[in-house]
């Protein structure tokens, strides 16, 4: 019996984002497991009730093994090489943290594989907190000597981390997909007025402080009977209050704080536009989720946006214009989907279709072709 031991700790202690891709990766590999193969997870130190929790949303699971270490000193012991995993084999990383060291595939079979999502540490480290700049650059480069394969999300990926490492014909494109949770409840009528949902807004995923500020002063040229909400930020964030308030249209701007999947799913789907700015992070799930539900999408030119998007979503070219223009420029964008009903149906039906290209079965498939072919 061949195993497949997959890192699984970021579905208890990662990002939303990274949660969620390591548990829908996992469990469409459980699924899509070949004949005598089996999957087990590795998390680091956690309590009993999130263990738990690990084996009810990952049914089939073979084994968790659990580490002795918690996930900061789990963290920094792969940073510097120290800490192995218990058996011998094939190891897949939904993310950066692996256990990134010196071992012989050819002769003893043991491989490992890493996903790095984004570049955001070289392109954007503004966006992400010093800690996580150091931490990613440590392990990017432990993977650029140690991994077997890496996968990335995008083309775009692909192609700025054959600029930063030498990673040769190592690089797998194999993408993520609209999250499985995230859809229309039979309440969504009952769940929309419990959040107070205007007849006609804005919806954005995002905590980028910077973001929320172009998005907000976008609102200026936008009709005003039309709102922004904002998930991610609490209604009390000062990413939201204070540039709401220096535009005088805190009336039309609110924070909706983190969503349980299903309210998520109304929000999105009854939004008039998803708008996603900012460089794209993680496998870009927040853009495929508004496009599986049917939502109108208006992003930047980042090459993984416009790349997961292809032609189902309207392009605001942000590249090379100064930051004071941002604004203007996205407020052109909304506003041509907001006007105009025929570009919003198109883009609809344009999103609807595009987010089929995405299926979490199928990129298993591909991570376990990708280990058979090592």
């Amino acid at each position: 019996m061949l195993t497949l031991r997959v890192i699984i700790d970021d579905m208890l202690h990662g990002t939303p984002a990274a949660a969620r891709y390591a548990e829908e990766m996992t469990r469409e590999l459980i699924v899509t497991a070949p004949p005598a193969c089996m999957v087990e997870g590795f998390v680091s130190a956690s309590t009993e009730p999130e263990y738990a929790r690990v084996a009810d949303r990952l049914p089939g699971l073979a084994r968790l093994h659990k580490s002795a270490l918690a996930r900061r000193e789990l963290v920094a012991a792969w940073e510097h090489g120290f800490t192995r995993l218990p058996g011998s084999g094939m190891v897949h990383a939904p993310s950066l943290l692996a256990p990134l060291r010196r071992h012989d595939r050819l002769n003893n079979g043991d491989q490992i594989i890493v996903t790095i999502h984004d570049t955001l540490a070289w392109r954007h480290p503004e966006a992400l907190t010093s800690r996580a700049v150091s931490s990613a650059k440590a392990m990017t480069k432990r993977a650029e000597r140690h991994a077997d394969a890496v996968v990335v999300p995008t083309h775009a990926v692909a192609a700025e981390l054959s600029e930063l490492l030498n990673l040769g014909t190592r690089i797998r494109v194999i993408s993520g997909a609209p999250a499985t949770a995230i859809r229309l409840p039979v309440d969504a009528d009952e769940r929309a007025d419990a959040m107070r949902l205007p007849a006609s807004y804005i919806v954005a995923r995002t905590e980028s402080p910077a973001a929320i500020r172009t998005l907000i002063s976008a609102m200026a040229d936008v009709d005003p009977t039309v709102q922004l909400l904002v998930v991610g930020p609490a209604a009390d964030d000062p990413a939201i209050v204070t540039p709401a308030a220096e535009s005088g249209i805190t009336d039309r701007v609110r924070g909706l704080g983190e969503l349980a999947d299903a309210d998520l799913a109304v929000v999105l789907s009854r939004a008039s536009v998803f708008s996603t700015i900012e460089p794209t992070q993680g496998y870009g799930g927040p853009l495929l989720d508004a496009l599986a539900l049917g939502t109108p999408v208006v992003h930047s030119d980042d090459a993984s946006a416009v790349e997961l998007a292809a032609d189902a979503g309207l392009t605001v070219a942000l590249d090379g214009v100064p930051d004071a223009e941002h604004p203007a420029l996205l407020a052109a964008a909304l506003n041509r989907v907001l006007e105009n009903a025929q570009t919003a149906e198109q883009l609809k039906y344009l999103g609807l279709d595009r987010s089929r290209a995405y299926n979490w079965r199928t990129s298993a498939e591909r991570v376990w072709q990708l280990h058979a072919d090592l």
